[in-house]
């Protein structure tokens, strides 16, 4: 076979641009490489010579409205471990629980953290003693891929007495890493799980920062110059309403024996001074993770330390709700203070064919409203409930907030329950009701009628301001209020001698009396219910009231679970009241009374 010349030149030409084009073609690859993305390619390079820890930051400090420490970040330590894969993890734990305490679950733990983040340190002790810490720092060489760091820890100076409304912090969950709210978070990172830590985690957070060491090609750390390349920047503080010193002296009241709950509020701006729920826990030691024992002690207690009486408690008001019966009635212009009743109480009323007691068996006599009030007498209000009718009973509650939350700047606040509309009773009670049973027993804050600690708080700050009911606010925000009663200047006043009665000799709270000349208007309650931490039936204490009853400047409402009689609640109350206005309880001896 023979080839022609031009053929042989022509492939030949071929060949050149082919070559010319391959050439050009690793010179621009080359020109790219080495100079346009020289920089994207060495970032890499370190990167896979460098590995970055993260610097925990400080969560911000929480006052009182003093200025005292209710939350702040003490000096703490972490372990973590740079690994390369689940096994070598796992190999190197192994290899620790023979120098310092590790138990299995905290290794498990670990497991799911670097499953989660297998490019960040594994933490393997989040809150680690100084003991483990300095036996760790002797036998560093052993362990080379090893990371320990002082890294801020939460601390509650005031531990329990500051639980309720604080809360805690811990790790975050894998639940709470999946959430919008937490997109940048880490694994392996504090966040607030109750009260104010979880209500303001967002400002209270923080932002991370990092430092960069330097491994190996087995990820064994070789060098921790590493220059620090962003420090950790701590959230702003947070100030409360809080009154810190009678935060702990409510705490003290309650000590480890009484199950209940308080709230303290100034009446005019709904700011919280003082929030417990007993008995409490310690929030410290939560920190790092909390231990399985003490952990399962909380849960197994019957009084229910992890369950906030103050603001998820439900309870039967009892006769702390008659003075919203009596308002009600007054702004309907049903009745006057001067008001008597058709019955006189002769211990108890008849209705349906059956007796609906008082509390007092021999009856109180033929009494008006400021009486009735003073003395508790059910038979009154009994007769009260029916002449306002169950639909005013339903709307009138509404309109006073005892069917909604508060709107409190916590988050575990539950809703009321209350019948908010007349088809509540149907879906109730499915079997068959009457309009006047349900009368009676709301009336006298029975029945279809739960309250929390708080909203009854709210409720007397609405007596004690003349009919405006103020949002509770435990951090210092813009206060709100709303007008939810109206009545005349003259009835407001017989209403507060009313419920100064119930604190004068005589009334069913005498013992609570103050001195000094400040006068504690209020009203006891006693609430036949079953236990919500004993299982029990039983009667629980209640005390709702503010001072001076002239200019109040404080409301407080407690409850006893299980306190038997209001005069209980009410001695707790008058001795708060007497802490926060610097005046001493009149204790005087009290036998029986609702």
């Amino acid at each position: 076979m023979s080839f022609h010349p031009n053929d042989v030149a022509h492939r030949g030409r071929a060949a050149a641009i082919i070559s010319t084009g391959v050439i050009l073609a690793l010179l621009v690859a080359f020109f790219r490489t080495q100079v346009l993305r020289n920089d994207e390619f060495a970032l890499q390079s370190e990167t896979n010579r460098l590995r970055e820890v993260p610097i925990a930051a400080p969560r911000g400090i929480i006052f009182d409205r003093h200025g005292k420490i209710i939350a702040e970040n003490a000096v703490g330590y972490s372990i973590s471990v740079l690994a390369q894969s689940e096994d070598s993890l796992r190999g190197t734990m192994r290899r620790l629980a023979q120098t310092i305490p590790l138990s299995l679950p905290q290794m498990e733990l670990a497991v799911r953290r670097y499953k989660r983040a297998p490019t960040r340190p594994t933490v393997i002790i989040n809150d680690a003693p100084f003991d483990a810490i300095a036996v760790l720092e002797e036998h560093r060489i052993d362990f080379p891929s090893l990371i320990i760091l002082s890294s801020p820890k939460r601390f509650y100076p005031e531990g329990p007495a500051v639980a309720s409304f604080v809360g805690y912090v811990s790790e975050i969950s894998e639940g709470e890493l999946l959430q919008p709210e937490f997109e940048q978070y880490k694994a392996g990172q504090q966040i607030g799980k109750q009260g104010l830590e979880k209500q303001y985690e967002q400002s209270l957070h923080g932002r991370e920062g990092s430092r960069f060491v330097e491994v190996d090609a087995f990820g064994r750390i070789v060098r921790e110059q590493g220059a620090q390349e962003r420090r950790p920047e701590q959230a702003a503080s947070l100030q409360t309403n809080i009154d810190l010193d009678l935060q702990v002296y409510v705490a003290s009241l309650f000590a480890d024996s009484l199950i209940g709950g308080a709230v303290v509020m100034d009446p005019e701006n709904g700011e919280i001074l003082a929030l417990y729920s007993g008995p409490s826990y310690d929030p410290n030691r939560f920190i790092g993770g909390i231990s399985a024992a003490y952990y399962d002690s909380l849960q197994k207690n019957p009084a229910r330390p992890l369950y906030n009486k103050a603001l998820q408690g439900l309870y039967p008001p009892g006769s702390t709700f008659k003075l919203a019966i009596a308002a009600l009635a007054l702004q309907e212009n049903l009745i006057t203070p001067e008001s008597r009743m058709p019955q006189t109480c002769n211990g108890y009323f008849y209705y349906g064919n059956r007796p609906w007691r008082c509390w007092r068996r021999e009856g109180h006599g033929s009494l008006d409203l400021v009486g009735a009030i003073s003395q508790s007498c059910n038979v009154y209000f009994y007769q009260l409930g029916l002449k306002v009718g169950l639909p005013r009973l339903v709307a009138g509650g509404v309109q006073l907030g005892f069917s909604s939350k508060t709107g409190i700047d916590l988050p575990e606040e539950l809703r009321p329950r209350y019948p908010d509309a007349m088809a509540y009773f149907d879906q109730r009670h499915p079997t068959g009701w009457t309009a006047g049973a349900m009368s009676l027993n709301i009336a006298i804050g029975q029945g279809d009628n739960v309250q929390t600690i708080l909203n009854m708080a709210r409720f007397y700050s609405t007596l004690a301001t003349d009919g405006f009911a103020p949002t509770p606010e435990v951090v210092k925000r813009t206060p709100e209020r709303t007008r939810v009663l109206t009545l005349p200047a003259q009835q407001w006043e017989e209403v507060r001698r009313g419920m100064i009665g119930v604190t004068s000799a005589g009334g069913t709270a005498a013992s609570a009396a103050l001195s000094g000349g400040v006068t504690l208007a209020g009203k006891t309650g006693t609430a036949q219910t079953q236990a919500l931490s004993r299982g029990e039936t039983c009667d629980h204490a209640w005390f709702v009231g503010y001072a001076p009853a002239d200019k109040p400047r404080v409301v407080v409402s407690v409850i006893l679970e299980c306190g038997a009689h209001g005069y209980a609640a009410a001695r707790i109350a008058s001795a708060i009241v007497g802490k926060h206005l610097g005046v001493t309880p009149m204790l005087m001896m009290q036998t029986g009374g609702d």
